[in-house]
């Protein structure tokens, strides 16, 4: 028996002890096989590796595409064809819909390339990017701010860029948005009674989306919550801001019956906050 103990140890012994080598000599393989890609793409030229890239792209093959351009950009940091590369990757990123991923390659080409012809456009997909993120009017809108916030800088920084126009088009939609969700938490304050929540609401629509289609309701709401509080004043100032910009507004005849009720009249008064929002007072 202690023979046999003795054998069989040693058996497994030699077992584990060629395992551990050729696990080893896979393992240096393996690396070896590693380094030996790498020199070899390293040894590709950028302009090879680039050709290569658009055609993956043009072939349909995007997640190629990108992958390709990736290793470009790692092996050739800085180059001109990294550069094409980086304004690719962010292009594909965004055709993927893998939309943080196409900001954060947009953010790092504008950091890098401000000057470059493609700089506005890769700005240009960052607010995109977001603009495809934004949710319904009941959700939190932090992606409609920071596409405001991004199409706002392709007007600043490249105000004669070819995107520019598309640019203030999707301004006015980021705008609309953010205005309809003040309307929205404004109106649940309303119906709950809650007047100077509601007010403050609207107020931020009035002060600062004046242009999108929520202005009439908005202003229309500050005459009804200021009309519920007893600042008649007030009331009539913003009734009379919605008759003159908007007279022939369904708002502003509501505006209108609403005071009548209590026998007054739309009447703006210039030192209101309303008016001067608008830049002027009606009738001047």
């Amino acid at each position: 028996m202690g023979v046999d103990l003795r054998a069989k140890t040693s058996s497994r012994l030699a077992k584990a002890v060629r395992f551990s080598v050729l696990a080893g000599v896979l393992a240096v393989a393996g690396c070896a096989s590693k380094d030996v890609d790498e020199m070899a793409f390293e040894d590709t030229p950028a302009e090879l590796l680039y050709n290569q890239g658009l055609a993956l792209r043009a072939s349909g093959d995007l997640k190629g595409a990108a992958s390709k351009f990736g290793e470009l950009d790692k092996v050739y940091p800085y180059s001109e064809y990294a550069r094409k590369s980086l304004i690719n990757i962010a292009y594909l990123n965004f055709a993927m819909g893998r939309y943080p991923e196409t900001v954060s390659a947009a953010k790092r080409f504008v950091t890098l390339y401000p000057g470059s012809e493609d700089a506005a456009y890769a700005l240009y997909l960052i607010g995109e990017s977001h603009f495809a993120q934004i949710p319904d009017i009941g959700r939190d809108q932090k992606s409609a701010e920071q596409a405001l916030a991004a199409m706002q800088e392709v007007i600043q920084r490249y105000p004669d860029s070819d995107y520019a126009n598309e640019a203030r088009k999707k301004i006015r939609m980021a705008e609309d948005q953010l205005a309809g969700k003040e309307m929205e938490v404004g109106r649940y304050y309303l119906t709950r009674r809650n007047y100077l929540a509601s007010i403050n609401r609207y107020k931020v629509v009035v002060t600062n989306y004046q242009t999108t289609r929520h202005i009439e309701e908005a202003l229309y709401r500050l005459a009804e919550s200021y009309y519920a509080l007893g600042v008649v004043p007030e009331a009539q100032t913003a009734a009379a801001v919605l008759g003159h910009n908007f007279p022939q507004s369904s708002w502003y005849k509501d505006a209108y019956k609403l005071l009548a009720k209590g026998g007054y009249e739309p009447q703006e008064n210039s030192s209101s906050w309303i008016s001067k929002a608008f830049g002027r007072v009606t009738g001047s």
